[in-house]
């Protein structure tokens, strides 16, 4: 067993190519902005990590790319630690932040280029021409950063964030303040930039974003991580199903004998919300449950079901541990 443990440690290794370790981070003023942090990334994955504002999602990204120091713990990033190798490891990261902020008199393939250079990586117009057509930019290269619409600068400012050549890229609310259309195209990109290798983090408002694209999800809440699964295993646990009944006439309280079902009264008395698990009870539930209810005297006059989506998982999360 012990001659088994290095090999099974190395793959692990090898499968997680950033790791977050027992971070934390207490500013001068006594904000505890992040609360001993673990979390480790694996390759080639879309990560979004989700929280409301002010829950410590900029921070942590601040200091895996650099930007912030740690109170305590380590970050390594490809098995380079942040602050003993800054050099290797910050060259593996991409940063996208939420702020355009771009020399706006430069053009676009200048600016894209020396932010390669930057990271002192050797001039390759072969890679930035890739860059800025897979970003729908290549028509745009010569033109002055001040003339680009709002969504083209969001699409420069990752253009310059992969222009040399990272493994991680930090998307910190990449599509805020961007059109339906364009962030549909920027949902695509993600997903293409995934099947090249590159692993993606992604902060997000819109969970509807994490729902579509991520492979995983985390959530953070007043600097502490207190989740992170796989999306589907998420869905599939807290996810399930809502039946709604519409009552004939309103009741008081829900009455002893349907306690097992743990109804919720609403609308005045005048709605029943059952919530189960589509895989473990399904439709034999239900039938049950309507069963009782007649059997009680509840008659109803309508029903529906719909099923519950990341962004309820979510809210109720959060709302948990407030």
């Amino acid at each position: 067993m012990t001659g088994e443990l290095p090999g099974a440690a190395m793959l692990h290794a090898m499968q997680d190519i950033l790791r977050v370790q027992d971070v934390s981070k207490a500013y001068a003023n006594g904000f505890q902005a992040l609360r001993h942090i673990n979390l480790d990334i694996r390759r080639s994955e879309i990560f979004a990590l989700l929280g409301p504002n002010g829950a410590g999602k900029t921070t942590l990204i601040s200091i895996v790319c650099g930007i912030v120091n740690a109170s305590e713990g380590h970050v390594s990033v490809d098995g380079h630690d942040i602050v003993r190798d800054y050099r290797a490891a910050r060259s593996l990261i991409g940063l996208v932040p939420q702020e355009l902020t771009t020399d706006a008199f430069e053009t676009v393939w200048n600016t894209v280029s020396f932010s390669r250079g930057l990271f002192g990586k050797p001039a390759d117009p072969a890679h930035i021409e890739k860059v800025l057509r897979s970003l729908s930019l290549w028509d745009k290269r010569n033109n002055k950063i001040i003339t680009l619409s709002g969504g083209m600068k969001r699409r420069l400012m990752i253009a310059k964030a992969l222009s040399h050549e990272p493994q991680v890229l930090f998307l910190d609310e990449p599509t805020a303040g961007v059109d339906v259309e364009l962030r549909r195209d920027m949902w695509e990109l993600v997903r293409e930039l995934r099947d090249t290798g590159v692993t993606i983090i992604l902060t997000t408002h819109y969970i509807e974003e994490a729902e579509e694209m991520a492979d995983r999800v985390g959530v953070i809440r007043r600097g502490e991580l207190i989740l992170v699964q796989d999306k589907q295993e998420l869905m599939h646990k807290l996810g399930g199903k809502e039946l709604t009944l519409q009552l004939q006439q309103p009741l008081q309280q829900v009455p002893q004998a349907l306690a097992p079902y743990r109804l919720e009264l609403s609308d005045g008395g005048h709605a029943l919300t059952y919530r189960y698990d589509s895989h473990s009870e399904g439709q034999a539930g239900i039938t049950t449950l309507l069963r009782r209810l007649e059997a009680e005297g509840v008659p109803f006059k309508d029903l529906q079901t719909r099923q519950r989506s990341l962004e309820d998982i979510f809210v109720s999360l959060v709302e948990e541990r407030q």
